[in-house]
């Protein structure tokens, strides 16, 4: 049966894009316009209290029974497992992928995810959070350079969804200030990964709704203003 994928064209929806492509599986796109406040639908909290994308709904989980999950990394986890493949059998090959896949949940994404804000989208630029978050994202390179220096991907050998997760956060390194050249090792695992064909199909997805330009105060108010704050 077909999985739900409730989604938007931002580096943890790509994260599940490529996930069902490279697994292919069968889906069905739901797009959730984050600009436009959809992510706050009935509909979406019903599947998923926290109001960010992306969420799935598989109505065909283990046994037979429905699953409904957010957050990227437990959906790639589950993903995989669905799948039998992307996510090693053996146990200690398996928790140092599920290390690396923590590493981008808990910084890789939130760190560059910050310093993309106070840089692009801040209402004022304060030099503090830049340097910061800059100073991060810098660091954050190095970890993964050391590492790709000493394996062909995060989890080892083998691809994997750590790459998955990690991939999509370091595409457009320009952005963050980052020459990828700077990072050999991380450069050849990018180039790597983006030359697959599940990959290139992946970021594809609602592609034609990418942002472009400035922000509107209607996005700025959704994205970040009161409106994500209010009870529901």
């Amino acid at each position: 049966m077909t999985i739900d994928v409730w989604t938007w064209p931002t580096p943890n929806g790509h994260k599940v894009h490529i996930a069902l492509e490279e697994l292919e599986l069968p889906y069905r796109v739901v797009p959730v316009n984050i600009g436009k406040g959809e992510q706050f639908n009935p509909a979406f909290l019903a599947i998923t209290p926290n109001h960010r994308i992306p969420a799935i709904v598989d109505p065909e989980g283990p046994g037979g029974r429905r699953v409904e999950l957010f957050e990227s990394g437990a959906i790639l986890i589950y993903l995989a497992e669905k799948a039998g493949r992307l996510i090693p059998a053996d146990p200690v090959a398996r928790y140092t992928c599920l290390q690396w896949l923590m590493f981008q949940m808990g910084g890789v994404g939130p760190m560059f995810g910050q310093y993309g804000h106070f840089t692009n989208y801040a209402p004022e630029k304060l030099p503090y959070a830049i340097e910061r978050y800059g100073n991060e994202v810098k660091r954050l390179h190095r970890v993964l350079e050391k590492r790709l220096s000493e394996s062909a991907f995060l989890a080892g050998e083998d691809y994997s969804i750590a790459d998955i997760a990690t991939f999509p956060w370091l595409r457009n390194a320009e952005g963050r200030g980052i020459d990828l050249a700077d990072y050999p090792a991380v450069l050849r695992w990018h180039d790597a990964i983006a030359a697959r064909p599940a990959v290139q199909r992946g970021v594809t997805i609602l592609a034609e709704n990418q942002r472009s330009g400035p922000m509107s105060d209607a996005e700025r108010e959704q994205l970040f203003g009161k409106t994500q704050f209010q009870a529901r």
